[in-house]
């Protein structure tokens, strides 16, 4: 980490468990420090990443313990699929990276050292797959992530549209992620916005959508479409050209029946089905990153939410493996 504000915390002042923290690993994979020499040293090729941020959310709070609850539930998962054949530990090496140090309250120096382990995630040549944290995760992550490469695309899966300019004076909240991205240098031709609901989204950030040039499919486009259609048109915006996708999942783009542990329960949202079959198609066309957020576990029953997260995890790996050479 290269600026004084991304510095790593005094582990003797403050380890960051009383905020969320890691005690245990996602699927009780091997803890690697994100630092690309050690992600090499393991030849790591996914790297799990918490981030435990939520001081930027509007609504209802508690997504900073969403890594910890999605590592939790993720005990109940398997790296192998029975249906498909596909075993992640046979075409991965994976390692979990712990959390991002966060300092609450303060977005710039949390946004600085998320960006950081990102990037050094990247740099190890890993997949980096983040644990949210409210949506604003994803701007940590698409910084870093165009900085490595020069022409990513990028799908978002999610029940709002994420493109304003700021909230309050904000740039750095979670409804902005999809505007910092494209601040950050992603074509906005190059992406591609699935799910979202008429009654939840403010008309100045669909102006925004439109005068970009984004790709967007309302739910009611799910719905009549199906999702392997939108899914597959989506792609092929994100994939066309581009070094790889760059793919953001906010568990809100569920209908509250499948998500109910989250910031906005969304009512006639996607099923989780849907969202699967969302995820096998954008991800085999070749996954460069992702990121889910907006798991919000003191809202959950039963841990739903965390177990839906936890196989879109699985899920997109599996795509992925799908759409890798050989």
């Amino acid at each position: 980490m290269t600026s004084e504000s991304a510095a790593a915390a005094d582990d003797t002042m403050w380890a960051g468990l009383l905020h969320a923290g890691v005690h245990g690993t996602f699927m009780k994979l091997p803890f690697v420090p994100p630092e690309a020499e050690a992600l090499r040293r393991v030849g790591a090729s996914v790297a799990v990443l918490g981030f435990p941020w939520d001081s930027s959310c509007i609504s209802r709070s508690g997504a900073n313990y969403g890594p910890k609850a999605i590592r939790e539930a993720s005990d109940q998962f398997l790296l192998y699929n029975a249906s498909s054949g596909i075993d992640l530990a046979a075409h991965y090496t994976l390692v979990d990276c712990g959390d991002v140090a966060v300092l609450p309250a303060n977005g710039q120096i949390t946004m600085d050292r998320a960006e950081a382990m990102f990037a050094e995630i990247l740099q190890a040549g890993a997949l980096p797959v983040m644990l949210g944290g409210d949506h604003a995760i994803t701007i940590a992550g698409v910084r870093a992530h165009r900085k490595a490469f020069d022409n990513p695309g990028l799908v978002l899966i999610d029940t709002h549209f994420d493109t304003a300019a700021d909230m309050g004076g904000d740039p750095l909240n979670h409804c902005c992620p999809i505007a910092r991205a494209v601040d950050a240098g992603f074509d906005p031709k190059k992406i591609a916005i699935i799910g979202p609901g008429g009654w939840l989204n403010p008309k100045s950030e669909l102006e925004y959508i439109r005068d970009h040039g984004m790709t967007l499919f309302m739910i009611e486009d799910v719905i009549e479409l199906g999702p392997h259609a939108v899914a597959r048109e989506a792609a092929a915006v994100a994939a066309n050209g581009t070094d790889n996708i760059y793919l953001t999942v906010d568990i809100d783009c569920l209908d509250a029946a499948y998500a109910p542990g989250t910031g906005v329960p969304t009512p006639g949202g996607l099923t989780s089905r849907e969202l699967f079959i969302i995820i096998q198609e954008v991800g085999r066309h070749g996954l460069g990153a992702f990121d889910i957020a907006e798991v919000s576990p003191a809202w959950d029953n039963d841990a739903i939410t965390s177990r839906v997260a936890c196989r879109a995890i699985l899920e997109a790996l599996a795509a992925n493996v799908r759409g890798l050479p050989g």
